[in-house]
């Protein structure tokens, strides 16, 4: 049985996956060239739905397997986890409950004066109002108390963290590394030259907690926008475009801003930041796949999350250890 492994990358797939070989006793090491709240993960609002993310029928079964984990870590004081209430609305008209929601308690809001809105009563300012939605109590992830937990979770179990390493290819991880797990994110579009992958890019701001939201709002009708409220904060978006720039821009927080108070009918809060994540999306679907490298050497690829890196972090790292890939 491989023994060493080396996890390449440091986002919630990396860490997840090092979190479950190391708990199962393989001598596990993160390697990774940003860490902590560097990372495109830390830039995610990190709510547990399975956005942005194909073929359904292979991401939904480990979707499902993470809610039931992230769900028992609801219930642990420190994780940064909590259940919260979901409501995807539509401003275009009808909106369907997708099936793998229906066993989770997914229910269609009844009318938009009565029942859509946590906030207010009344139409948005701007004239218009949502027209369809459906609520789901789903895991909301705080990444700056998540991400950590799972640090420090990783550390008990006797893993190693190795900070600013770049590799331009997998052979290049030491050799006393029987197996390599490629957690890269859009850095395997390089690393292992996957023409399929595609940065779409994420802006969010974020902004003061707002007293009175209690449950998360997205809308993904353009223009897309999400409310999600955090332990002391709140996460305003969003963007979904391709492209590879990763620096923030003002005019798109400024109509962030706008588009979500206007929607919450809030005046404009103050913004405490900007964070922009490439979304590491992959036109054939997620790749989870063993293969050999060039020196022999086993690889397990664990990319192409899209949007649901967290949704689907801890039945893909399951899913590659011992339960299925890694036993092929």
């Amino acid at each position: 049985m491989d023994r060493n492994v080396a996890i390449v990358g440091a986002g919630v797939s990396g860490l997840t996956c090092s979190v479950v070989f190391a708990e199962r006793g393989y001598r596990t090491a993160i390697f990774a060239k940003e860490t902590g709240q560097q990372t495109t993960s830390a830039a995610a609002a990190a709510i547990w739905f399975p956005y942005h993310v194909a073929p359904a029928e292979e991401v939904i079964p480990l979707a499902l397997r993470t809610f039931d984990v992230l769900a028992d870590l609801a219930r642990v004081p420190g994780t940064g986890v909590a259940m919260i209430e979901l409501r995807q609305f539509s401003r275009t008209g009808e909106i369907q409950i997708p099936d793998w929601a229906i066993p989770l308690g997914a229910k269609l809001l009844s009318s938009v004066a009565t029942g859509l809105w946590p906030v207010r009563d009344r139409p948005q300012r701007g004239g218009y109002s949502f027209k369809a939605g459906f609520a789901l109590r789903v895991p909301l992830m705080d990444t700056t108390i998540y991400l950590d937990y799972l640090y420090a979770r990783f550390h008990k179990a006797g893993g190693e963290i190795h900070a600013n390493v770049r590799f331009e290819k997998l052979e290049h991880v030491d050799r006393k590394f029987d197996l390599v797990i490629n957690c890269a994110g859009i850095g395997a579009r390089e690393l292992v030259q996957d023409v399929d992958l595609e940065p779409h890019r994420g802006q969010v701001a974020i902004v003061p907690r707002i007293n009175r939201l209690s449950c998360a709002i997205v809308c993904d009708d353009a223009p897309l926008m999400y409310a999600i409220p955090r332990t002391t904060d709140c996460v305003f978006g969003g963007t979904n475009a391709r492209s590879e720039n990763l620096a923030a821009d003002p005019a798109t927080t400024a109509r962030i801003v706008a588009e979500c108070s206007r929607v919450l009918n809030i005046d404009k809060p103050n913004v405490f930041a900007e964070r922009v994540g490439l979304r590491p999306f992959r036109k054939s679907g997620v790749r989870l796949e063993r293969e050999q490298l060039s020196d022999g050497r086993t690889v397990i690829h664990n990319y192409g999350h899209g949007g649901a890196g967290f949704t689907l972090s801890w039945g893909c790292a399951e899913a590659l250890c011992g339960v299925g890939l890694s036993s092929a």
